[in-house]
Parts: structure tokens; C-alpha cells; sequence
């Protein structure tokens, strides 16, 4: 089969699977579930939680690598990347300015299930033969589900991840940045690859630690100087901003016609568009996030739970926004491309309106700087997830390898075409996710029921360790938490 057939092979059943009638109602029942479950925990919680990682940042004297705001700058790392610049284009672009309220939906629905996951990577963490923290659904799908279908998923989430680690989470990424220095800079795409290896493999070499180290000076900083030219726009345009959010929540309900590729835009296709573009944005029941909340310095597995809960928070509902309300309120979601007379492409929707709303070359700066960190930063806290599952799979010897190797593959991605690739990591995306909601919901009581007890002995957050230990004392698996270690290969488990 040439690279054209099994590329439309892929993007078949990649289309099945993100299709509305499999994986897009599970994410949103789960979530809605867990919600539920969970007395509506990412609403009551939201600004103790904020608090807790932003500016409290660790629980002093816990175990742990790094610290809890480094655990959620990691995890943003990986969830902030072309996701939030094109993928929110997409799914305006095809499904009209209706889909940005699904994209709201699927965020805040999303936040109990990523609480639930991060809750459950600590939950079940363990200590590795190098010393370290690791978890994430490829252990706690085994350890809280007995039996063999616990080992089952929790294997197929480790494959999966593996596999899509290096397609979404690295070629796909390393190729965005190239193409788009390219085309703004005139700089060669084999010479971005080059840089893009050198600097990744400073990093990733180092593990955990300095992942976090990087990414809780790197995150902050590209998030607010995003937001910030975000912001100018839509202060520029703040007659337009109320016209906007009207026309937001009446087509989520009634739909929208358009110019350009298609005649008129169902609900069913806002939900679709909105749905999937907001998962693949904040990755919210995909289970990757567990990985960096089990490397956090926490006192208990709620406490870094809620702190990665506002990772969703700040992707979906600021970042995701951002652009969202700058392509509608500048009118460039239904633009006419005068060199097709169709609708203008999703990658260049971003950036012709932040170029409409800002002065000179700022829009097209901002744009491209922006993606550019976006999707390092992505490269950064995915080789994070690749490792723990190769870990998983081969041992802890297999760790440095994979590092070096997963270095070396952005430059391939830089200087390829990637169309095959980009719809085999949507399908692997998909498939990562199965297994762990199927684990989110036969955890659910578990989740539920020690979400409870701690919040019913610290309900704002601001118990110290020593407290923590002190009234969790003789709780069902407090000690067992506390002393788990892990051998580092499926084969020895």
C-alpha cells in the first residue's frame, strides 16, 4: 500500500474512533460521571486548587522528584502545543463558533476526569531501581484492577503511549516549528531540526528534574505572552466581544452556516469539531497527565490530583479561549482566502487574526513565536511520558536510550512530510485513552471515596505534611502508598 492509501486508512479509523458515536460520548460520560461522583469537585475546588500549585508550588517534606508546580508545568508542557493554535481553528473553521462552548464543555466536564487520573497516578505510584517517582495509568490500571484485565489495559495504555509519543508528542511537533520558521524566518528545515535535537537532547537527558526545571521558568512565560497579545485584541475589539460570546452559545444549540468548504454546520458537527479538538487540546481523560502528577513532591495523591485538575483549567478554558474569541471576534473564522476563493485554512486562520488585531508584524510575532514554544515545549513533557512507558515495558535500562533516540527523531520530523504520520497519531491518541477510561470508571468508587475522607480533614488545602500523615494514619493502603516500589518492566511485575 503506497503512503497515500495508508494514510486514508489511517484517517479512517482514526475517524471512527474520535467519531460521535464512540470515543467522543466516552470521554464526555466519563467525565460527566466522575462530576458527578465527585460532588462537582473542579467547581468548589478550582481556587484552593490554584492556590495550592501556583502559589503554595510543593508540600514540604513529601516524596517526590519534583515539586507540584513543576508537575503541572510539565504536564502543560505537554498539553499547551499546536493543539491550542490550529486545533482551535480547526474546529471553528469546520463547525463554527459553536464549537468553542463544546470545546468550555469538554474542559470543564474534563477536569474531574483529569483530577481523577492524577489522583490515581499518585494513588498507585511507586519508586523506581534509579530512586525515582513513577506512575501513570500503565501501573495504577494494574494495580487497582486486579485480575487480568487490569494487566490488559494497563499494558495496552504503555504500547499505545509509546507509539504515540513519537508521533504526536514529537515528529508532528518538531515539523510545525520547522515548516513555520521556515515560511516566517526563510530559515532551512534541516537546520531548525538540528537545533531543535541539540536543545532537546540538553534537556531530556537530565529526566525529570530537569524537564521541570525547564519547563516551570519556560510554561509561565509563553503562556502569559500569548494571553497577553490575546488580550490586546480583544480590549481592541471589545464591541465585538459581547456580539461574539451571543453568537458562541446560540450556535452550540442551532448551528451555523459558512463560507468556504461546507454549506451549513449541524450541531451534531459543532459538537463533533468542538469535542475532539478540545481533547486533543488538554488531553483530559487520556491518561497522560498521571505520569508527571506521579513525579510531584504531594502529601497525598488529592492534593497533586487537584493541582493537575487546573491544568485543564488553563488550557481549555484561558489559552483555548484566547483564540477562540480572537478568531471570531476579528470575523477571520468565515474569511474568504482570495487565492482559492474558499474558506481560509486552519493554519493560517491564527494567524491572519491575530495579524488583523494587532499593529505592523506583532500578530504574525506573536503567532508564530508562540506556536513555536508551544510545540517545543509539547516535545519536552511527551518524551517524559515516552520514558515512563518504555520504562514500563523494558526496564529502567532502556530509559537513556530512548532518550537519546527520541532526540534524534525530532530532527526526522522536521524534514519530512508527515501526513501518514499525523493521522496514525490521531488513532494512537485514541487508543491511548480506551484503556484508561475504562480504569477511570471501575476506580470511580475508590476515587470517590478517599476524595472524600481527605477533603473531610483538610477542606481548604492548607494542612501541612506532618498534619496529612497525622490524620491519615491508619487509613486502608496509607502505608502501602507511601512504601511501593517499582521494578521496571511488565515481565517482572
Amino acid at each position: 500500500m503506497d503512503l497515500g492509501g495508508l494514510q486514508a486508512a489511517f484517517e479512517w479509523l482514526s475517524g471512527i474512533i474520535w467519531g460521535p458515536y464512540f470515543l467522543i460520548p466516552l470521554l464526555l460520560g466519563t467525565g460527566l460521571y466522575l462530576t458527578i461522583r465527585l460532588g462537582g469537585l473542579q467547581f468548589l475546588k478550582l481556587g484552593a486548587a490554584l492556590r495550592l500549585g501556583i502559589l503554595r508550588r510543593k508540600d514540604a517534606g513529601s516524596e517526590g522528584d519534583i515539586s507540584q508546580f513543576q508537575a503541572l508545568t510539565t504536564a502543560l508542557a505537554a498539553t499547551v502545543g499546536t493543539g491550542n493554535i490550529v486545533g482551535v481553528a480547526t474546529a471553528i473553521g469546520i463547525g463554527g463558533p459553536g464549537a468553542l462552548f463544546w470545546m468550555w464543555v469538554t474542559g470543564l466536564l474534563g477536569m474531574a476526569s483529569k483530577y481523577s487520573e492524577a489522583f490515581l497516578g499518585v494513588r498507585f505510584r511507586g519508586t523506581d531501581a534509579a530512586g525515582e517517582k513513577s506512575g501513570g495509568p500503565q501501573y495504577y490500571l494494574e494495580r487497582g484492577i486486579k485480575g487480568p484485565l487490569g494487566k490488559i489495559l494497563g499494558l495496552s495504555f504503555a504500547i499505545f503511549a509509546v507509539i504515540a509519543c513519537f508521533g504526536i508528542g514529537n515528529m508532528t511537533q518538531g515539523n510545525s516549528i520547522a515548516t513555520n520558521v521556515e515560511s516566517s524566518f526563510h530559515v532551512p528545515t534541516w537546520v531548525t531540526g538540528i537545533i531543535l535535537t541539540v536543545l532537546a537532547l540538553m534537556v531530556l537527558v537530565g529526566g525529570i528534574k530537569s524537564i521541570g526545571k525547564v519547563t516551570a521558568g519556560f510554561v509561565p512565560i509563553m503562556i502569559i505572552f500569548y494571553v497577553i497579545g490575546a488580550l490586546y485584541i480583544l480590549i481592541a475589539n471589545i464591541g465585538e466581544v459581547p456580539a461574539a460570546f451571543a453568537q458562541i452559545f446560540t450556535d452550540a444549540f442551532t448551528g451555523t452556516s459558512a463560507v468556504g468548504g461546507f454549506a451549513g454546520s449541524a450541531i451534531i458537527i459543532a459538537v463533533q469539531f468542538g469535542v475532539a479538538r478540545g481533547i486533543f487540546s488538554n488531553e483530559s481523560g487520556m491518561g497522560s497527565a498521571a505520569i508527571a502528577a506521579a513525579a510531584a513532591q504531594t502529601s497525598h495523591p488529592v492534593r497533586q490530583g487537584l493541582v493537575s485538575m487546573t491544568q485543564t483549567f488553563i488550557d481549555t478554558i484561558i489559552v483555548v479561549s484566547c483564540t477562540g474569541l480572537v478568531i471570531i471576534t476579528t470575523g477571520t473564522w468565515n474569511e474568504i482566502d482570495p487565492n482559492t476563493g474558499e474558506q481560509i485554512s486552519a493554519a493560517l486562520m491564527t494567524g491572519e487574526a491575530f495579524s488583523h488585531g494587532l499593529p505592523g508584524e506583532w500578530g504574525h510575532w506573536i503567532v508564530t513565536i508562540g506556536l513555536v514554544m508551544f510545540a517545543f515545549s509539547t516535545i519536552l513533557g511527551w518524551s517524559y511520558y515516552g520514558e515512563r512507558n518504555i520504562e514500563r515495558l523494558l526496564g529502567r535500562r532502556a530509559v537513556m536510550p530512548f532518550r537519546i533516540v527520541f532526540s534524534l527523531i525530532v530532527f526526522i520530523g522536521c524534514t519530512v512530510e508527515l501526513g501518514v504520520v499525523w493521522a496514525f497519531s490521531d488513532m494512537m491518541n485514541g487508543l491511548m485513552a480506551l484503556p484508561n477510561l475504562i480504569g477511570l470508571l471501575i476506580l470511580s468508587g475508590l476515587i470517590a471515596r478517599e476524595t472524600k475522607h481527605y477533603l473531610s480533614h483538610d477542606p481548604t488545602l492548607e494542612a501541612t505534611t506532618e498534619q496529612v500523615q497525622e490524620f491519615m494514619a491508619g487509613q486502608p493502603g496509607w502505608e502501602d502508598w507511601k512504601s511501593r516500589d517499582v521494578v521496571g518492566s511488565s515481565r517482572t511485575m
